[in-house]
């Protein structure tokens, strides 16, 4: 199974998610899927915190941060993970097609 075309194919998905489609991930999904992404393709935050009263860079950077020490093949499995139990609790035709087509993606 390859993590990275799942991985790849979920990022598509993800930003591909039309804004008043059926698929809403919420705000901490968002940060979670922000974090996954940065510390799949980046690895540990090394950078400095953002100053206290940008509460957005904030948040990215707690998401990001709490993924310290995860490898990045981890991170990649986690955001793909984060999709499928967002769309598991989907009870749509989309969901179902953008979950085959994880699955598909892994097993190619």
């Amino acid at each position: 199974m390859s993590v990275q075309a799942q991985f790849d194919k979920a990022v598509a998905i993800v930003q591909g998610l039309p804004k008043d489609g059926p698929v809403q991930p919420s705000q901490d999904d968002k940060l979670a899927f922000y974090g996954a992404f940065k510390q799949a393709n980046e690895g540990d935050n090394t950078g400095p915190a953002p100053g206290m009263f940008d509460f957005v860079a904030k948040a990215k950077y707690k998401a990001w941060k709490a993924l310290e020490g995860t490898s990045q093949e981890d991170a990649k499995k986690r955001y793909v993970d984060l999709l499928k139990a967002i769309l598991q609790k989907q009870d749509d035709e989309e969901s179902k097609k953008y979950l085959a087509e994880l699955d598909a993606a892994g097993s190619a």
